[in-house]
């Protein structure tokens, strides 16, 4: 085996395991919550499904690239290349759509009193609720129809050409596969990413003018310090300025490999590292906040002790 090839899939492997370690970690987190107080806060809710969406992402891009940089391509056969590909499609969609719905509604519930937000802050968690049920529905509905598609075209005379660097065959330009990609992918993804630019936009203005303030009532002798609504959204935004970075690399470099004819060793890789930092690092930001760091620390030290 090349050693580049084993050096890029120990690389993978760490990564795939911290990111698989971390998101469960959470989730596991969240389950006690809920089993505790028979209810999650909205932005807990939302976090459930980041975690649940990355951990998606992690499985269907961690391990076949792990399986492809080792050099066991064989174990892709046509029915395990289209269900990887749907599951990554869902948890890439799903991961865009709960991070914008968590800038949105943080923006929204700092939001001062008396602004235009003020009829939305009853009435979000509910909205909140219902979104996400409706996104997991639609996407898994809308990602059907490419393996549908697929399979009804290599069935045809067209076949399905494989490249080198691809564990799963793909088809050759098509205006119908390129509609259905813009429709259902690119255009939700470019508006999502828009609402999570204007929204983190917001924040800072809002946090900013808070900061503002409380510099002014405060006297000099004060400590000012920092409120856990502060806090958090601070968290969130770092949170959300972490996937739009990763996003955005990951996008525009998967792009080039899709049009280019003989993409570099080394591009690939990077890309598919890239593509997994998102959901590798996101619980790690998370972790900023006390309440589950604390929880982590004395979950850790418990299995010590037993």
């Amino acid at each position: 085996m090349d050693s580049r090839n084993m050096a890029i899939g120990i690389l993978l492997s760490i990564q795939s395991t911290l990111g698989i370690l971390g998101n469960v970690l959470f989730l596991y987190y969240y389950l006690v919550i809920y089993y505790n107080e028979h209810t999650l806060k909205t932005v807990d809710l939302i976090l459930t499904h980041v975690f649940t969406a990355n951990s998606l992402i992690i499985f269907s891009t961690g391990v076949p690239q792990v399986m492809r940089a080792l050099g066991w391509k064989l174990f892709f056969n046509d029915v395990v290349c289209q269900f990887i590909l749907y599951v990554l499609r869902l948890g890439r969609s799903m991961s865009i759509s709960t991070t914008c719905l968590l800038s949105v509604f943080q923006a929204i519930t700092i939001s001062p009193i008396d602004s235009y937000c003020k009829g939305l802050k009853i009435k979000v968690p509910k909205y909140v609720r219902l979104s996400i049920f409706l996104f997991w529905i639609m996407y898994m509905v809308a990602n059907m129809i490419f393996p549908m598609y697929l399979s009804t075209k290599r069935n045809s005379k067209n076949k399905t050409q494989k490249r080198d660097f691809e564990f799963c065959p793909s088809l050759g330009r098509d205006k119908i596969a390129d509609s259905l990609y813009t429709a259902f992918w690119v255009f939700p993804e470019v508006l999502f990413s828009m609402l999570i630019v204007c929204s983190s936009i917001s924040m800072i203005v809002i946090l900013y003018g808070h900061k503002k303030r409380v510099q002014h009532i405060l006297s000099t002798h004060a400590s000012p310090r920092t409120s856990p609504e502060s806090r958090a959204t601070q968290t969130i935004l770092v949170l959300v300025c972490t996937f739009l970075a990763f996003y955005t690399l990951s996008t525009i470099l998967q792009g080039y490999i899709a049009l280019s004819h003989n993409p570099n060793w080394w591009l690939i890789n990077i890309t598919a590292i890239i593509s997994m930092c998102f959901p590798t690092l996101s619980p790690f930001v998370i972790s900023h906040s006390s309440t589950i760091s604390r929880f982590l620390f004395f979950w850790i030290l418990n299995i010590k002790i037993k």
